[in-house]
């Protein structure tokens, strides 16, 4: 955890943080891992505490929009049949510190676009999946999801939308079950080589859980805060920044 002084300022963080995420259906770990870094957290709590928070935010967010309808079986079993498996090879692979901190930073760049709204953006033309490719598109985003500890939303939702495979609300509830699934089977992985869990994880959970009931509320109802989107999108602008260029230290 935080210095004493910074507690209040990491926590309110972390409930925005899944806040925004729960609300298009993703379990936020990327701002967790983004913000964990800014806090200078070791990458094996990074990977096992961001896991952790991703299955209870993404299941929270999974329901809300399973509630509106929006979930599709035959769009998600094809992803998952071959994510599940790979995000658990991935978790057993240990990155070297520095290489780890970087392809993170890269991928953070992702969920910032998204919330900047330039990626992800709705169509219309729903086209008919294509099975061989969301198999081929799920090992690939499970693997990666596992080595560096995240649930593979944030890689998934701008592949459905602009293949045009789903619409926002049906691929919100599509990444929230595989980022859930995904989260599990790479904290197995992890468990299986002995990863620690760090002591406040339950406070971490609490507050997650907090800003996820909040923002899949919100992200069904369709209501956005501009300003909070902007505020994370910064936050995470910054974390890449210092963890591509190795200043997070």
């Amino acid at each position: 955890m935080p210095e004493q002084n910074l507690i209040w300022l990491f926590l309110l963080l972390l409930f925005i943080i899944a806040f925004l995420y729960a609300s298009v259906g993703h379990g936020g770990a990327s701002g967790y891992l983004a913000l964990m870094a800014l806090f200078s957290f070791s990458p094996a709590i990074m990977r096992s505490s961001s896991l952790i928070l991703n299955i209870f935010v993404s299941f929270i967010s999974f329901y809300q929009y399973y509630r509106g309808g929006y979930f599709k079986w035959k769009l998600f079993l094809p992803f998952v049949i071959t994510s599940i498996p790979a995000s658990f090879i991935g978790s057993c692979i240990t990155l070297d510190e520095s290489v780890y901190k970087k392809i993170l930073g890269v991928l953070l760049i992702f969920p910032i676009l998204r919330l900047l709204g330039i990626i992800g953006k709705e169509s219309h033309e729903i086209k008919e999946l294509d099975k061989i490719w969301a198999l081929i598109i799920g090992a690939v985003i499970g693997l990666l999801s596992g080595v560096i500890g995240i649930g593979g939303g944030i890689l998934l939702s701008p592949v459905i939308l602009l293949m045009h495979w789903g619409n926002m609300k049906q691929t919100a509830a599509i990444s929230a079950l595989f980022i859930f699934v995904n989260s599990i089977s790479g904290l197995a992985g992890l468990l299986s080589k002995g990863v620690s869990i760090d002591s406040h994880i339950y406070l971490l959970v609490l507050i997650a859980a907090a800003g996820g009931i909040a923002g899949a509320y919100i992200g069904r109802k369709q209501l956005s805060n501009k300003a909070l989107k902007a505020m994370l999108a910064l936050v995470l602008t910054i974390a890449s920044i210092k963890l591509i260029t190795g200043e997070s230290k």
